[in-house]
């Protein structure tokens, strides 16, 4: 991969990594377009680079990841619920977590297979896309509340697990988990970024980790150290700015213009690639 094929790939994590349109799908397709040829590290590449887009999380809302839970705990909770209660944050990560920590150890050569594929990219897009349209309707009538509860976080978690579908996007099945679960828009989409951290953290390790188990694992690393600290410096930066847009902009307009955007980029794809045209312009 050039520097220049780095940044673009980055550019594309960054700002897709947190909008519910797939940042892992527009990688796919970026690399067809770029015509970046998909080895072991490039795939690896798409994981690692997320670990600079989830530190803008950690940034963003640092209070939240470094501040414990000082309130009282109720009346006569035992000592397990009191230790619960001040690492209210922190637990509530772990039960959303799970889910997709066990299935994504389970199926992760399926997955593997999947991100192969720019067909399953386009029809997810535009299947999520249709969804979006209408799921203000279905999840977000009225809905006021902000708190979240141990329940609440698990069901989301097992909607996060849906997203292991290239396509679907992470932000999208945690959000719209949070909704189902009677979550403002607001507050479903900050958990959502917040779930990203273990979440993503967790699959950079397990990338890096099968890397550095291959022949010459620890040599591929070492010569291509440069393109993964560009890949997420820029990954920071732009993920940063797009976290702040996507709050405001989903707050005020809801998700419908995301929905039009994922079943226009999705159809155009099909369009191509069912004609014959490779989406290759390197």
């Amino acid at each position: 991969m050039s520097t220049l094929e780095t940044i673009i790939i980055a550019i594309v994590e960054g700002l897709t990594e947190f909008l519910p349109v797939s940042s892992t799908g527009h990688m796919i397709i970026t690399q067809n377009i770029l015509g970046v040829e998909s080895t072991e590290f490039v795939k690896a590449f798409t994981f690692i680079i997320q670990f600079g887009a989830i530190l803008s999380v950690v940034v963003l809302y640092w209070k939240r990841f470094f501040q414990l839970n000082n309130t009282p705990a109720p009346e006569g909770a035992s000592d397990l619920k009191r230790f619960l209660h001040k690492y209210d944050f922190y637990w509530k990560l772990l039960v959303a977590f799970i889910p997709a920590a066990v299935l994504g150890l389970l199926f992760n050569d399926l997955i593997d297979e999947m991100l192969e594929s720019v067909t399953v990219v386009a029809v997810t897009l535009i299947l999520g896309g249709v969804f979006m349209l209408f799921c203000d309707k279905i999840f977000n009538k009225g809905s006021e509340e902000t708190k979240l509860t141990e329940k609440r976080a698990f069901w989301i978690g097992m909607f996060q697990c849906i997203s292991m579908i290239p396509g679907v996007s992470r932000s999208m099945a945690t959000i719209v988990g949070g909704m189902a679960q009677k979550l403002t828009r607001k507050a479903a989409a900050e958990f959502s970024f917040f779930l990203a951290v273990p979440t993503m953290f967790a699959a950079t390790l397990f990338k890096m980790l099968k890397i550095f188990l291959e022949p010459q694992g620890m040599q591929i690393l070492k010569d291509n150290l440069g393109t993964l600290i560009i890949g997420n410096v820029v990954a920071f930066i732009v993920a940063m700015l797009a976290i702040k847009f996507f709050i405001s902009f989903v707050t005020r307009y809801g998700f419908k213009a995301f929905g039009w955007y994922r079943i226009i980029v999705g159809g155009i794809i099909l369009v191509m690639l069912f004609t014959g045209h490779n989406l290759t312009i390197a």
